[in-house]
């Protein structure tokens, strides 16, 4: 199956809280989206992998995703290595996204910079032809994505450009609000930790309002390119003053 953008995040739930808007988006226009975890999040404080697998698939529903795979690379302990690298190579290979999103290059964990690199190297050395991959016994072709975006996570960053989210805002939050074992919840007893206050939500939402404020919209979601954008004609802007 070919896709139209294919995500990577380091941890279940990255994808849900950062990027998830873009892919309902594009899913509403009719695209193929889907998501690669690298790891299981097995080392976070609350919830188990188990827990966490059944929270994967009521958000993975929720998106619409065409695929949802995990590579059960080791959680906070995952290198930048062949093996790794190839694996990713594997899935880009696989799926042949025009748009690849990936993780923030510096962030509070440090997973997610170390995934943003190896996505990143990845999603080049994907198109190399000297570099043979294969899966289920299948000789996989050379392919690299058009773009590869990083999606903005905890520590803000000055996105190089930003998503309308608003008419799917509500679906995200109801995305990430599966991760019940993570995220604030009435129901659920645990240990407190950062991303558990009622707070941390609030604070997300605000964002995504700012942001949109910041192109007349509602909601919105940013993004890193190292890449110039080219717009082809004046119906690719959002037309709306500000």
């Amino acid at each position: 199956m070919k896709l139209d953008i294919l995500a990577f995040g380091a941890h279940p739930d990255d994808i849900e809280l950062s990027c998830s808007g873009w892919l309902l988006t594009e899913k509403a226009n009719g695209k193929k989206t889907g998501v690669i975890d690298l790891t299981k999040g097995e080392l976070s404080t609350r919830g188990t992998v188990d827990t966490r697998q059944t929270e994967t698939d009521s958000a993975s529903a929720l998106l619409g995703l065409d695929i949802r795979e995990n590579l059960a690379m080791p959680d906070g302990f995952f290198t930048i290595n062949r093996e790794n690298t190839v694996a990713v190579i594997q899935k880009i290979r696989a799926y042949q996204p025009d748009i690849v999103l990936c993780n923030a290059p510096h962030d509070r964990h440090p997973d997610h910079g170390r995934a943003a690199e190896l996505v990143s190297e990845a999603c080049f050395l994907s198109g190399l032809s000297k570099i043979e991959t294969s899966q289920l016994d299948v000789n996989q072709k050379p392919w690299r994505p058009k773009y590869v975006f990083n999606y903005i996570q905890d520590r803000f960053i000055e996105p190089d450009f930003l998503i309308d989210i608003s008419t799917v805002f509500e679906q995200k939050m109801d995305a990430i609000r599966a991760y019940k074992s993570q995220f604030y919840h009435t129901s659920i007893q645990g240990p407190e930790t950062y991303i558990s206050s009622p707070e941390f939500l609030e604070q997300l939402i605000a964002r995504h309002a700012v942001l949109g404020k910041r192109i007349g919209v509602s909601y919105a979601e940013g993004y890193i390119s190292s890449k110039k954008i080219g717009i082809r004609n004046m119906d690719a802007f959002i037309l709306k003053s500000t």
